[in-house]
């Protein structure tokens, strides 16, 4: 798949993404590692997991990861979810929203539950992946969820680390680093890194608001 952004790196899905910076009196995101795990392990956890939101599982060749949110893992998510839904409603583009979608493949053996995703409307027939995987990444020693989603055929994974926006599009077989995102090219991802770094969730809005009209 050819992705409409600039490449600016070759990343093979199999390399980890960099540790986040250690943040003081800011709790982490709880991850437990479980090994030797099969398919029914999975299916039977998620099951018993219900439509409570964590914890969050991810699976990969017998390892299954359960995480645990911090309160800043869900605060950024949100704030990030906030500013690209109202970035898209300013801009006329129709996006659909759908959360920590459980994502699935029992051929692939993988699975996955991102912060959230995002579809291009119109959706013509029920959906087996989204178009947009997006990742809060805040602790170091999870599963590579790059290969997770290759394997799973997520044509976009972004991630928000550290205070910056990256974006990951499917090329043939192997994740590419992006500049931009290729399904959603008009997105100025300093716009959007700049407006996480508001006090708070209301400012984070008007400040995009105000800098989109400006714009105009």
């Amino acid at each position: 798949m050819a992705a409409t952004a600039e490449r600016i790196a070759d990343t093979p899905a199999s390399a980890p993404m960099p540790a986040p910076a250690h943040r003081a009196a800011q709790p982490d995101d709880q991850i437990v590692l479980l090994d030797h795990a099969d398919w029914s392990d999975y299916e039977r956890l998620l099951e018993i997991r219900g439509e409570s939101a964590v914890p969050r599982l991810t699976f990969i060749d017998g390892v299954l990861e359960l995480m645990t949110p911090s309160w800043y893992h869900e605060s950024d998510k949100k704030t990030l979810a906030r500013l690209i839904e109202t970035w898209a409603l300013e801009m006329d583009v129709a996006l659909r929203g759908a959360g920590s979608w459980t994502i699935k493949s029992k051929l692939a053996k993988r699975g996955a539950e991102p912060d959230e995703c995002y579809l291009l409307e119109p959706i013509e027939k029920e959906p087996s992946r989204p178009d947009i995987a997006i990742e809060v990444v805040r602790t170091s020693g999870g599963l590579n969820k790059l290969e997770v989603y290759r394997a799973l055929e997520v044509p976009e994974v972004w991630f928000w680390q550290q205070g910056r926006l990256q974006f990951y599009g499917l090329e043939g077989e192997q994740y590419q680093r992006l500049q931009r995102s290729g399904k959603l090219p008009q997105l100025d991802p300093a716009l959007i890194e700049s407006c996480m770094g508001a006090p708070t969730q209301t400012e984070a809005i008007r400040q995009l608001r105000r800098s989109l009209e400006q714009g105009r």
